[in-house]
């Protein structure tokens, strides 16, 4: 098995779909017009933005998908301008990585992983 997508619950979709962009720059939007839905692709990951309802809100309740970086600081400060907060870390974990958690506007959490120069 592979991971394929991540759904990330906003209260609104458009606004969500739109950080997002900023947030993942090198992310293709597609637009599946079946179905009026936008994906981003991450080379063939995709970073799926949904509506947030009463079965699942948006906002930090359990998983944390984490992203590898090549540069943390430089990740960090990325998101950081673009409005998250960080939430935990950075921390040293194996290998000489480190890793933090943000917040996104949306109440999410954003895990990153990396070395920080």
């Amino acid at each position: 098995m592979v991971p394929s997508a991540v759904l990330v619950h906003v209260s609104d979709v458009a606004k969500g779909l739109e950080w997002y962009q900023k947030a993942f720059p090198e992310a293709v939007p597609i637009y599946h017009q079946d179905f009026d839905f936008t994906v981003l692709d991450l080379n063939g990951f995709s970073i799926e933005l949904v509506q947030a309802d009463e079965k699942v809100g948006s906002g930090k309740h359990g998983t944390v998908i984490y992203w590898s970086v090549d540069d943390l600081s430089a990740t960090l400060a990325h998101f950081e301008s673009l409005g998250a907060h960080l939430y935990r870390g950075p921390m040293q974990i194996e290998n000489g990585l480190s890793m933090c958690q943000l917040e996104d506007p949306f109440g999410n959490l954003i895990g990153l992983r990396g070395e920080t120069t």
